[in-house]
C-alpha cells in the first residue's frame, strides 16, 4: 500500500481551563461528571501540498447553569500529501479519521491532566471516540 500522507509535525495551539472562582469550582466539582466532550476539526491547506489539521476537543457544562467551568484544547496537525491521485472523499477520510486516530490518543492525555490539574483529579473520560463510525455517517 502507498503511503499518502506524512505527518509533519504537531503542536498545542490553544490550551484553556476556565474555572471563574471558587463557588463554581465547587459548583462543577459536584457536576463534572454530567460535563460532555465536543471535537471540532477544520483543515486549512497550506503550501507545497501540505495542510493543517486542526482539531479542538473541549469539555463543557451542557446545561444552562451560570456556574460552570470549561476546558478545551486546539491541537495541529500538519501533513504533506503524498498522494497526488488522491480523490476529495479519500482526502476526507484523512483528515477526519486517520489522523484522528493517530493524534487524539495524546489530545485526550493532555485535556484530562489539564482538567485534573484544575483541581478535579477523579475524572475519568469512559467513552472513546470512533472516528470510523463518525466519518461514515458524515458520508452517509
Amino acid at each position: 500500500m502507498t503511503k499518502k500522507y506524512e505527518i509533519i509535525f504537531r503542536y498545542i495551539k490553544d490550551l484553556s481551563a476556565e474555572v471563574p472562582d471558587a463557588e463554581t469550582f465547587v459548583f462543577s466539582r459536584d457536576y463534572i461528571t454530567k460535563y460532555v466532550l465536543g471535537i471540532n476539526i477544520n483543515s486549512k491547506t497550506l503550501k507545497n501540498r501540505m495542510i493543517e489539521v486542526t482539531t479542538n476537543v473541549n469539555y463543557k457544562d451542557p446545561t444552562g447553569n451560570k456556574k460552570k467551568s470549561h476546558f478545551e484544547i486546539s491541537y495541529a496537525t500538519v501533513i504533506k500529501i503524498i498522494d497526488e491521485t488522491l480523490n476529495k472523499n479519500e482526502l476526507e477520510k484523512i483528515l477526519l479519521c486517520d489522523i484522528q486516530k493517530v493524534i487524539y490518543p495524546e489530545v485526550e492525555s493532555i485535556l484530562i491532566k489539564l482538567i485534573k490539574d484544575s483541581g478535579f483529579p477523579e475524572l475519568k473520560l469512559d467513552k472513546k471516540i470512533d472516528f470510523d463510525e463518525l466519518f461514515k455517517k458524515k458520508t452517509n
